[in-house]
């Protein structure tokens, strides 16, 4: 049976092809440079930008990035052990930097700051982490085909729904974060069963990302999909290739309303164990939480902020305000070993 630990044989592998294209340039970083701080990004936006040099006109420390998958930056971070030049970890799920906590990757920060600003059911209850922003876990339905779409996570199962959902595959973080939740709220066994129901009722074999489910509503392939918010909230911003034109045919759900409350992934962030730059590090932490970066985070990349009170960009707006599940996001990471195992049990490849 598989397990998603990242030292098995086979992410080793991944993990050496990818970290062979990023080695050269990554131990070209500093370690400790006054005014400097080092950032492994996972995040992969051209949007960020801004925020970057935002930072550095504000307070006049230069960040030098390294952008890889988060798996390939832990382990360079393991590798490289307490001569580590990284500050700070950033990645796209709360699961992922969990796993680098459990390496003991992070070191706790206290900051009146970020305890302030960011809510406590989105950071690390020592401080190890903090999310910056969100996107809904939703559901999307065919308007036209659909009258009675699916309100809640738990009746994508239902066989009323038989042959018309689209997904991502199981080794998918977000798909491994969704189960995880239902894991901690249910227990492994309602949760398996739910698994098997939610595979059965699939459209099309698992393939592609979020914006493929969202096309396959499109295309007439399936008439369900899961996808984050945001890639949604871009198709209405910006002309996003086989959706903009046709995002009218789609309606959407924050699933649970009514009772736990719809999933969130998070963009998360943390200090590194052997940051060499720590004071800046912080800083950078301190200003991703501020109204200007949260309020880019919406604009730049269709994002819901962390922070409360922070404005929204027209394009999340669009999608309403929703009650999320205050699920203590540690726990999706302590599940995912068991959420994955359910998976592969089940055959959801």
């Amino acid at each position: 049976m598989p397990n998603i630990d990242i030292g098995n044989a086979i992410m080793k592998r991944t993990l050496t092809a990818a970290l062979t294209t990023v080695a050269v340039v990554m131990t070209s970083l500093p370690a400790f440079a006054e005014g400097e701080l080092n950032l492994y990004s996972s995040r992969h936006y051209d949007t960020d930008e801004r925020l970057y040099s935002d930072f550095e006109a504000e307070t006049g420390i230069t960040i030098n990035r390294i952008e890889a998958g988060a798996s390939e930056l832990i382990e360079r971070m393991k590798a490289e052990g307490a001569n580590s030049p990284a500050d700070v970890l950033i990645t796209v799920d709360a699961g992922r930097m969990w796993r680098a906590d459990q390496a003991g990757l992070l070191q706790p920060v206290q900051s009146d700051v970020l305890e302030a600003r960011i809510p406590a059911n989105l950071r690390h209850p020592g401080g190890h982490w903090f999310g910056f922003s969100q996107r809904a876990r939703m559901i999307f339905y065919n308007k036209n085909e659909v009258s009675d779409p699916p309100r809640t996570y738990e009746e994508l199962a239902s066989p009323k729904y038989k042959g018309m959902i689209c997904a991502r595959s199981s080794g998918n973080i977000y798909m491994q974060s969704l189960l995880a939740a239902l894991i901690e709220h249910y227990g492994e066994d309602v949760a398996e069963n739910w698994a098997k129901g939610f595979y059965a009722n699939f459209a099309r074999k698992p393939q592609g990302g979020d914006t493929d489910q969202l096309r396959g509503i499109v295309s007439g392939e399936c008439m369900i999909s899961l996808a984050n918010s945001y890639y949604f909230a871009r198709a209405l911003r910006r002309d996003v290739n086989d959706l903009s034109d046709s995002v009218d045919m789609i309606g959407w759900i924050f699933p649970n309303q009514a009772d736990q409350g719809t999933h969130v992934n998070l963009s998360v962030a943390g200090v590194a164990a052997h940051a060499p730059n720590r004071e800046n590090a912080v800083k950078f932490l301190e200003y991703l939480a501020s109204d200007s970066a949260q309020q880019y985070f919406s604009a730049g990349n269709d994002e819901y902020p962390a922070v409360p009170g922070v404005g929204l960009s027209a394009s999340v707006a669009t999608l309403g305000l929703f009650h999320q599940d205050r699920l203590e996001l540690t726990k999706l990471g302590e599940n995912q070993v068991a959420a994955q195992q359910i998976y592969d049990r089940i055959g959801y490849e």
